[in-house]
């Protein structure tokens, strides 16, 4: 069953979370798995109004953190779906910290993470395709299409070297 597509700003999602002591490492930041895990619920915001059904995550592909993030700053998690497959999707969530007394907003990580849309009885269900509107889309579109052909690749790979029956 194909479902009607679907253009990328349709799906977006802008999630903001601000940081509280509870959300602190021992360095006095904010605590990576509490970032990843922001990350994961804005990607599947995108993923769900993207294909309108339950989502799981099938991978979190990467995650760059290149800033940190502090107590008492709202993080904005910016989510985009960047490829649509047959029953897959890949979510890109751009993540900025700001900063509420200077305004200053700072790029502080990027990830990109898949998803799987299920039917009603937990099984892979089709995905709209992705309509691509702008250079930013198609630029995303084909990035992710190249991490896919990378990500089939080192499965395929990890496959074949699980079945060999060779010894240290």
């Amino acid at each position: 069953m194909t479902k009607p597509g679907k253009a990328v700003s349709v799906s977006q999602a802008v999630v903001l979370q601000r940081m509280l002591p509870q959300d602190a490492n021992p360095a006095g930041n904010v605590h990576g798995g509490v970032i990843l895990k922001c990350i994961d619920t804005a990607g599947s915001i995108a993923a769900m109004r993207h294909c309108r059904t339950a989502v799981v995550t099938a991978s979190f592909d990467r995650m760059d953190f290149l800033k940190p993030a502090f107590i008492g700053e709202v993080v904005i998690f910016r989510a985009s779906v960047n490829y649509a497959g047959r029953t897959s999707m890949e979510i890109g969530v751009r993540v900025e910290a700001e900063d509420l007394i200077t305004g200053e907003i700072r790029h502080t990580g990027s990830a990109y993470l898949t998803y799987v849309a299920l039917d009603t009885n937990r099984h892979p269900t089709p995905v709209p395709e992705l309509i691509l509107e702008t250079a930013e889309d198609c630029r995303r579109n084909r990035e992710a299409r190249a991490r896919r052909e990378v990500r089939l690749a080192e499965k395929h790979s990890e496959r074949a070297s699980q079945n060999e029956a060779t010894a240290c």
